[in-house]
């Protein structure tokens, strides 16, 4: 991946956990940076199949809080394709249901 299509990130870590990863970055003859992105990327794989964790992506997606294009990136095109039709149907559902109770009023 060339540079362009990386972006720095800083964040605080405890101690410990930056020296376990430097001394498997040792171990393994490469850098810090490269563990801590394959340790991110498996965390965000494992993520995206866990049942729960998926439900609260949808979540998200259901109540605007992330794009399609996000959810995608997170659970797949297959099942955000599932999810973003179930949003649809929900969201007709919702605007037919407000519909007859405005009819009924």
């Amino acid at each position: 991946m060339s540079s362009e299509g990386k972006k720095r990130v800083q964040f605080r870590a405890p101690r410990g956990l930056v020296e376990r990863a430097d001394a498997l970055a040792t171990v393994l003859e490469t850098d810090r940076t490269d563990i801590l992105t394959n340790a991110l990327r498996e965390y965000l794989r494992d993520a995206s199949h866990d049942d729960d964790i998926t439900q609260e992506i949808a979540g998200a997606y259901y109540e605007n809080d992330i794009t399609f294009q996000q959810l995608k990136d997170l659970v797949g095109h297959e099942e955000a394709a599932n999810f973003r039709v179930l949003k649809n149907q929900l969201s007709d559902e919702f605007l037919e249901e407000t519909a007859e109770e405005l009819a009924d009023s």
